[in-house]
């Protein structure tokens, strides 16, 4: 029950969004990378996309939560470690989508290769850290644009988290026996 409330509410706000734009100038387009020679992606696209991928990832988030495939009439509590992907995600679309917003286009940049650098300790790749990043996102970008990035950072920090730190806790666990073994 959980996953159609939060699906329904980010519905109405994304299809309000669209009217209101709809309705104030128009809704916007935005071009692959910002490059006026590559297609243009309406912000139509959102009204679709965005519900269907937020039942997906929460569909996602409570299948990792229970453990099963659980009645959707059933709530479910979520743990706290998920409310802080998801805060987090949307706190670092905010963030992300500011900086760009008011021209200051040097610091996203340093941001996801911040993001980078974290997904070795943090799980940036979970349901709940993409959903927020692209709902944090939506609101300047689009949802499409948001969420072809959030992919690419989930596929990016699920490799750093999964099979680059292994390694390097194997790496390091290994030197530091070697180091107090003399």
């Amino acid at each position: 029950m959980t996953r159609l409330y939060f699906t329904a509410i980010v519905t109405i706000a994304i299809w309000s969004l669209l009217s209101w734009n709809h309705y104030h100038g128009g809704v916007p387009s935005h071009h692959i990378l910002a490059r006026e020679d590559l297609p243009e992606i309406s912000n139509w696209w959102g009204g679709l996309l965005l519900p269907l991928l937020t039942l997906f990832l929460l569909f996602r988030i409570s299948k990792r939560a229970t453990g099963k495939n659980n009645d959707v009439s059933q709530v479910i509590p979520f743990p706290r470690n998920i409310l802080y992907g998801f805060l987090g995600g949307l706190l670092f679309g905010i963030t992300l989508s500011s900086f760009f917003t008011f021209g200051n286009t040097e610091i996203p940049g340093y941001m996801l290769m911040g993001l980078i650098l974290l997904s070795l300790f943090l799980p940036i790749y979970r349901a709940e850290c993409i959903l927020g990043f692209v709902i944090g996102m939506t609101y300047t970008f689009g949802a499409v644009l948001p969420t072809g990035i959030g992919s690419i950072l989930a596929v990016i920090g699920a490799v750093l988290y999964l099979l680059v730190r292994p390694v390097l806790v194997f790496i390091i666990s290994k030197l530091s026996n070697i180091v107090s073994s003399k």
